[in-house]
């Protein structure tokens, strides 16, 4: 049993002592999935981020929803942009400017015409949040909430649209 301790001690130190003290520059990338939004609503939300400095990214959403009349309708697609305000790379408080154009549709279909009630808009927001990654940079855990003004919104649909999310995601 001593041996073991002894044994396991020494990995945690020697694991330990082999982290980066830098943080590696050459990962650039990020996928995330919004685990948080799948488990509030079952909407399917992907992210791709692009690190263009240690403080900097640009990147693009997608998502899927199987109720059309859901808060931001059934499917979605849209760029943002970045800046990070923590110490790390691509980690820490973050401010985002966002575009999203989306489509669904009105909760009170009518019985006569229900294509009326259908729409596609695009809406331009703004968003806060905070990234954390792990020691390695490999992977990261996000948490971020956005409020965006549609920019031509049909007479039943709301002028304003949200986001939020607690994702999950891997660099490379």
């Amino acid at each position: 049993m001593k041996n073991i301790f002894i044994i396991l001690t020494i990995l945690l130190f020697s694991t330990r002592l082999a982290a980066q003290a830098y943080p590696d520059r050459t990962i650039r990338n990020e996928v995330k999935f919004n685990m948080g939004l799948f488990l509030a609503t079952t909407t399917l939300e992907g992210s791709y981020e692009r690190f263009i400095t240690d403080d900097m990214s640009i990147g693009a959403t997608l998502y899927f929803d199987n109720d059309g009349s859901d808060y931001n309708g059934d499917f979605g697609i849209g760029p943002n942009f970045r800046a990070y305000f923590g110490y790390g790379y691509a980690e820490g408080f973050f401010a985002e400017a966002f575009g999203l154009y989306y489509s669904g549709r009105d909760a009170d279909i009518p019985l006569v015409n229900p294509r009326d009630q259908e729409y596609n808009t695009f809406a331009l927001g703004l968003g806060l949040g905070g990234k954390w990654a792990t020691r390695s940079q490999k992977f990261s855990f996000e948490i971020n909430g956005g409020f965006g003004r549609n920019v031509n919104p049909e007479v039943f649909q709301d002028s304003f649209m949200y986001r939020f999310g607690a994702s999950i995601g891997f660099r490379f």
